[in-house]
C-alpha cells in the first residue's frame, strides 16, 4: 500500500475537522442544507490545503500550530458573534475589536463548552506530531489516535506538483459550480436573499468566503447627488394635516387617553375577504367580526400588499419603519446593520417601553434577529423558546393556537410583559403559510366539493387563526394595562398569489375571493374608532400608528400618509407599479411611484446612519 505522509494527514485532517465542526455548530439554529452542496466540501478542502502549506512544503510545524490557533480564534469569534447577531463578523468590524473591552461580560456569556474543541484539536495535532519514535515504517490507514509519525515522515515535504495539482483541480471545480449559478457574488447574494438560507453563506463558502464577499461588495459611498435626490424627495412629502384639521378626530385622540403599550399581530397571509364573510352558512372569522363592530375599533379592509422579495420581513419594514422594500432581494439580509427609525424606538423614547419580538420561526429566517435589533427590539422570543405542541405547516412550526397560548403563559409567569412594564410587542404567526394545510381534527369548518380545495384550505386556516387571536385578545382584556394598550392586527401580505385568478373564476370562489391582494388593518382599543373604506398601502400603517399613539414628535413620519389625514387620497401603488384605488392625479401618481426608488436609495446607502438624525 502507498506510504502515507501521516504528519501531513494529521494536520490537514484536523484543520478540515475544524471547518466541519464550525458548520455543525453554525447550522444548528439555521439549516443543514449546505451539507448537501458541492461548495460545502470543496471550499473547505481548498482552505485546508492553503492553510497547510507552511508544513506541507517547509515542515514548519510550529508555524502551522500558530496558524491553527489563529484559525481557532477566527472561527470561535464568528460563532460568538453569530450567537448575538446571527451573521458572520462583517469585514469592516474587525477593526473595531478594541470595543470589546467594554463588553467583557457579554463576550464571556456567548462562549460555549463546544468552543473548546477548536483549541483542543490543535493541541491534539501538536501532540501527535511530537510523538515521533524514529522508526521507519510503512503505514496503512489507521485510526487518528494510533498515528505515530517517524523521523522520515516528520521531515519529508509534500510533492509540490501533486499538491498544486490537487489544489488547482479543486479551485476549478469551485469555479465551475459558481459559474453555473451566475458567479460567486451572484450566488452568495442569492443565498442571502432566501428566507431559510440567508445565514448559510459562511457554511457554504467558509468564513473566508464571507470575508471575500464583504470585500468585493462593500457598501457604495453616498454621493452628494444621491443625498440631494433623497432630500429633495423628502422635502416634497406632504405635511401631515393630521387630526388637528378634523375636530372630531382631534377630540377622540384627546379624550380617549394615551396608549402607552402597542401590540402588533402580523398574521401570516391573512387577506381581507375572509372577514365579515359567510361561506355555505359558516362564518369564517367570527371573533374578528365582533371586534369590527366595536366602537373603539379602527378598520381598513383595503390595504394593498406592497411587499417584494423579502415577503414577511418587508411587511415588518413598512409597519415598523415607514420605508418601502428594496428593489432587489431582502433588506434584512443585506442591510441589517443600517440605522433605521422605527415605531419601537419612538415608543421607547416617549414611554420607556421594553420592546419584544415573538416568533415561532428561527431568528435566522429572513435574518430576523439582526434586523429586529436594528429596529430597537430588546428581547427576542423565538423558535427555541416554544414547545412544538400542535405543530403543523410546511416547516412544522408551532401553530397559532399553541403560539398564542404559550405567549399568554409566558406573560402570566412574568417572563415577558412584567408588572409595571410598558411594552411594544410584535407577534409573528405561521399557520397561514402556504400551502394552508392543517390537521382535520383542528378544523372547525368544512365545505362541499363545490369549493376549490385550495380555497377551502385557506378558509379553514383563517378560521383557526381567528380563534387563536380571539382567545389571546380576550386574555389581554383581563390585564390591568389593557386600557392603555393599542392592539394592531394585520396580514403581513396577501396569501393566494398565483392561485387567485383561478379561484376568482371558479364556481365556488366567484364573488367570494377578492381579485385584489388586500390585507386588513385592524386597530383594537383605538382612540379613534372608524372604518376607512378607500384603498391604502401597507406603507400608510406606520404614520397612522404614530398618530394614534400620539408620537408625532418623532422626527421620521415615513414615506406613507396617515389615513387620519383628511387630505390623503384613496389609492396605493403596488410593487409592480400597479395602482389600486381612486383620487390620484398624474403628478401624485409619479410621486408615489418614485417612493420605491427613493426608499431603495435610503436603505442601500444607510441614509439615516449618514445624516446622523436623532432616531
Amino acid at each position: 500500500m502507498t506510504k502515507i505522509n501521516k504528519s501531513l494527514l494529521v494536520f490537514g485532517g484536523i484543520i478540515f475537522f475544524k471547518f466541519v465542526l464550525f458548520d455543525l455548530i453554525w447550522c444548528l439554529p439555521t439549516t443543514f442544507t449546505s451539507f448537501s452542496s458541492i461548495e460545502f466540501y470543496v471550499t473547505k478542502l481548498i482552505a485546508t490545503l492553503v492553510l497547510l502549506m507552511p508544513f506541507a512544503f517547509f515542515r514548519m510545524w510550529k508555524t502551522e500550530v500558530v496558524l491553527m490557533l489563529l484559525l481557532d480564534v477566527l472561527l470561535v469569534a464568528n460563532l460568538m458573534y453569530f450567537r448575538t447577531y446571527y451573521v458572520a463578523i462583517p469585514l469592516n468590524s474587525y477593526g473595531l475589536s478594541g470595543n470589546l473591552a467594554d463588553f467583557t461580560g457579554s463576550v464571556i456569556d456567548s462562549l460555549r463548552w463546544s468552543d473548546l474543541l477548536f483549541p483542543f484539536s490543535t493541541f491534539v495535532a501538536a501532540l501527535l506530531y511530537r510523538r515521533g519514535n524514529g522508526r521507519k515504517r510503512t503505514y496503512r490507514i489507521t485510526p487518528l489516535w494510533r498515528l505515530n509519525m517517524d523521523e522520515e515522515d516528520r521531515r519529508r515535504p509534500a510533492r509540490p506538483w501533486a499538491y498544486a495539482g490537487v489544489l488547482v483541480s479543486l479551485v476549478a471545480v469551485l469555479a465551475v459550480c459558481n459559474w453555473a449559478k451566475g458567479g460567486f457574488v451572484q450566488n452568495y447574494t442569492a443565498l442571502r436573499s432566501r428566507a431559510y438560507l440567508c445565514a448559510s453563506g459562511p457554511s457554504y463558502y467558509t468564513v473566508f468566503g464571507s470575508l471575500y464577499y464583504d470585500f468585493v461588495s462593500q457598501e457604495e459611498e453616498m454621493t452628494p447627488e444621491v443625498r440631494q435626490r433623497i432630500e429633495n424627495y423628502l422635502s416634497r412629502l406632504p405635511r401631515t394635516a393630521s387630526c388637528d384639521s378634523a375636530m372630531a378626530c382631534k377630540d377622540s385622540l384627546m379624550t380617549a387617553g394615551m396608549r402607552k403599550n402597542c401590540l402588533v399581530i402580523l398574521a401570516e397571509s391573512l387577506e381581507s375577504w375572509v372577514l365579515e364573510r359567510e361561506v355555505e352558512g359558516q362564518e369564517l372569522t367570527p371573533y374578528l367580526n365582533r371586534l369590527l363592530e366595536d366602537s373603539t375599533t379602527l378598520y381598513a379592509p383595503r390595504v394593498l400588499t406592497q411587499v417584494k422579495g423579502g415577503r414577511s420581513i418587508d411587511a415588518q419594514l413598512m409597519l415598523n419603519a415607514g420605508l418601502l422594500p428594496v428593489n432587489s432581494g431582502a433588506y434584512s439580509t443585506q442591510y441589517a446593520g443600517n440605522t433605521y427609525p422605527s415605531l419601537p424606538k419612538a415608543l421607547a423614547r416617549l414611554h420607556g417601553t421594553r420592546n419584544y419580538l415573538l416568533t415561532i420561526d428561527k431568528i435566522a429566517t429572513w435574518n430576523q434577529g439582526p434586523i429586529a435589533r436594528s429596529f430597537g427590539i430588546d428581547t427576542i422570543v423565538s423558535y427555541k423558546d416554544f414547545e412544538l405542541t400542535e405543530a403543523f405547516g410546511a416547516r412544522r412550526r408551532a401553530s397559532d393556537g399553541s403560539f398564542f397560548a404559550q405567549c399568554r403563559e409566558k406573560m402570566e409567569k412574568g417572563e415577558i410583559w412584567k408588572p409595571g412594564e410598558r411594552v411594544f410587542m410584535q407577534f409573528v404567526t405561521y399557520s397561514g403559510h402556504a400551502p394552508f394545510k392543517m390537521p382535520d381534527e383542528l378544523k372547525e369548518v368544512s365545505f362541499s366539493p363545490a369549493i376549490p380545495p385550495k380555497m377551502a384550505d385557506y378558509m379553514s386556516v383563517a378560521r383557526y387563526t381567528d380563534k387563536a387571536i380571539g382567545q389571546f385578545i380576550e386574555y389581554l382584556k383581563t390585564r390591568p394595562e389593557y386600557r392603555e394598550t393599542l392592539i394592531v392586527i394585520t396580514g403581513d401580505h396577501e396569501g393566494l398569489a398565483s392561485f387567485r385568478p383561478g379561484l376568482c373564476q371558479s364556481e365556488g370562489g366567484r364573488g367570494i375571493v377578492s381579485g385584489k391582494p388586500f390585507t386588513p388593518f385592524i386597530v383594537v382599543n383605538s382612540p379613534v374608532g372608524m372604518r376607512y373604506e378607500p384603498v391604502m398601502g401597507q406603507i400608510d400603517m406606520y404614520p397612522t400608528l404614530l398618530e394614534l399613539l400620539r408620537l408625532e414628535s418623532y422626527p421620521w413620519h415615513g414615506l406613507g400618509r396617515s389615513i387620519l389625514d383628511p387630505a390623503k387620497k384613496g389609492f396605493a401603488v403596488g410593487p409592480q407599479m400597479n395602482v389600486e384605488g381612486e383620487g390620484c392625479t398624474g403628478e401624485e401618481l409619479d410621486f408615489a411611484r418614485e417612493a420605491y426608488e427613493v426608499s431603495d436609495l435610503m436603505i442601500r446607502f444607510d441614509y439615516f446612519g449618514k445624516v446622523n438624525e436623532a432616531i
